[in-house]
């Protein structure tokens, strides 16, 4: 947080301002991505949708919270600078609320590591261990922030801030990197499946380094230039950029399903089961024969990344060759 005077804060007000409209123009772009996940995948696990609910309550808090604070300092005191040098309520409590959206979606990015680890306890410890300690600084730093009054004030939790903002940006690289390595090593030397696993780390990478860039470019910010409000034009759009980096991942689900498998029978699921699956299909499917042959084929099915109407624990298919 900033920790300079009026002058100060008088003259970055114009990047917290530049904060909330970005950080609103995210906030239109995850409504409409919520509204999309609930209209086009109304069979998914209650769980899953109570996760996006979640999210987007959370996100409205947040931009209802940071909307009041340039409100309070460029439209309530316009006339009254004096009030500039305290601090408002609401500025404190918004990195409460985005410190939730954080946990929500790298807990629910971390379940996907999980299953597609195999189970890699060591790794699962590390990845939760981080995300757990973001919260608890965001928590912490929300609590004591909020028994000071002046921005001068404030300057005694600047190491709580700068704390947050690098185990975010460790947890959303270690995330992501972790994703992509056992995509990478789920490869199987057929093009569908392994056109599918590429879009996949493209994807993974992609909403991965978003979120890290911004979490360095406010951490940045609070170093270099700790006396202003630079720095919330970055954090006040860093919750929103985890929100839609979610609501992406489970929106594509069914583009990405598609590269992967033609039959509806078949989930997209990010395991390697599914991908050892549909490489031996496509094996299958170059075989010409005179014979007819029946294919037990087993299924690992993850409900919370399928919207299907049935779930069967295996699946049997009779083709000719």
């Amino acid at each position: 947080m900033a920790d300079g005077g009026p002058a100060a804060i008088d003259n970055t007000m114009g990047a917290s301002l530049i904060g909330v409209i970005c950080a609103g123009v995210l906030y239109g772009v995850s409504c409409v991505q919520t509204w999309y996940y609930f209209d086009r995948y109304p069979k998914d696990v209650w769980y899953i949708k109570a996760l996006v609910g979640t999210i987007w309550v959370f996100d409205s808090i947040h931009q209802c919270l940071i909307s009041h604070t340039v409100y309070h300092y460029v439209i309530t005191n316009y006339h009254n600078p004096a009030i500039l040098g305290n601090m408002v309520w609401s500025i404190l409590l918004e990195v409460l609320f985005n410190g939730f959206i954080g946990l929500l979606v790298q807990g629910f990015l971390t379940l996907r590591v999980w299953r597609l680890s195999n189970h890699n306890v060591p790794l699962l410890i590390s990845i939760v261990a981080l995300v757990l300690a973001e919260f608890a600084c965001s928590l912490v730093f929300t609590i004591q922030s909020m028994q000071l009054i002046t921005w001068a004030q404030l300057s005694q939790l600047k190491g709580l801030s700068m704390s947050v903002n690098i185990l975010a940006a460790v947890t959303d690289a270690l995330i992501a990197g972790a994703l992509c390595f056992f995509l990478q090593r789920s490869r199987t030397g057929f093009k569908k499946s392994d056109t599918m696993i590429s879009k996949l780390i493209m994807f993974t990478v992609s909403t991965g380094v978003l979120t890290s860039i911004c979490a360095i470019a406010s951490l940045v910010s609070i170093i270099l230039w700790g006396q202003t409000l630079i720095y919330v034009a970055f954090y006040f759009s860093l919750g929103r950029l985890y929100s839609n980096s979610v609501l992406a991942t489970l929106n594509a689900r069914q583009a990405i399903r598609q590269l992967g498998e033609d039959s509806e029978d078949l989930s997209f699921s990010m395991h390697p089961t599914f991908l050892k699956t549909t490489a031996a299909r496509q094996l299958n499917s170059n075989i010409t024969t005179n014979i007819s042959i029946k294919i037990d084929t087993s299924h690992q099915y993850d409900p919370d990344l399928t919207h299907l109407d049935r779930q069967p624990d295996s699946a049997t298919t009779e083709n000719s060759y």
